[in-house]
């Protein structure tokens, strides 16, 4: 369980001490660090389950949810969200792992996200055309058709079965809202079917 450092406080409220106790529950291993002012209680918590707590407003991602939904090959040790208007790129490490957020343009990003529920945790992810948006948001911009071919199917080395699953209507009506040549490429890439 996710508790913040007044919660923690309001607990041990009958301690003389309740920070020392708060650290002596640390030092123990029985609460984890998970960034200022929230611990977690629970060792066997996944990380992407906290993502979402550790730095927000934000949903996970880029890699991590191109690797979730087999668009890319590789596995992702870190775990990756989007933010907005946070200005700059940051990364969170922890006891359950490495948190890294970037910013995609406001306007983008209250799409395409699914609110998932487990062992009592919420956490949002984007949808696999949403975490695809994303990530191409996030690369150098290509100048052509083939450009993009390649970023994706090279560079990305995304999935050629799996890509052909998403809906390509979802693209379209998200990708504009981003304003970067790589959405505005892939939209013409699936308007020409994909050719």
């Amino acid at each position: 369980m996710i508790v913040t450092i007044p919660m923690l406080l309001e607990k041990y409220r009958d301690y003389s001490n309740p920070l020392s106790k708060i650290k002596r529950l640390k030092d123990k291993g029985e609460i984890f660090y998970l960034t200022r002012g929230l611990y977690e209680t629970d060792k066997n918590a996944p990380g992407h389950c906290l993502a979402g707590a550790i730095y927000g407003p934000s949903y996970l991602s880029l890699d991590y949810a191109l690797s979730r939904y087999g668009l890319i090959p590789e596995a992702v040790y870190a775990f990756t969200s989007a933010t907005f208007e946070k200005k700059k790129a940051k990364k969170h490490e922890n006891y359950f792992g490495t948190f890294l957020y970037r910013d995609i343009p406001s306007e983008a990003y209250p799409f395409g996200i699914t609110i998932k529920e487990e062992n009592g945790y919420f956490y949002q992810i984007a949808d696999p055309e949403k975490a695809l948006c994303d990530k191409l948001y996030t690369m150098p911009p290509v100048t052509s058709r083939s450009e993009l071919e390649k970023m994706l199917f090279e560079d990305l080395r995304i999935d050629a079965d799996e890509f052909a699953k998403l809906n390509s209507e979802t693209i379209m009506q998200i990708g504009g809202k981003y304003h970067c040549n790589n959405l505005k490429y892939l939209m013409k890439y699936l308007q020409r079917g994909g050719k």
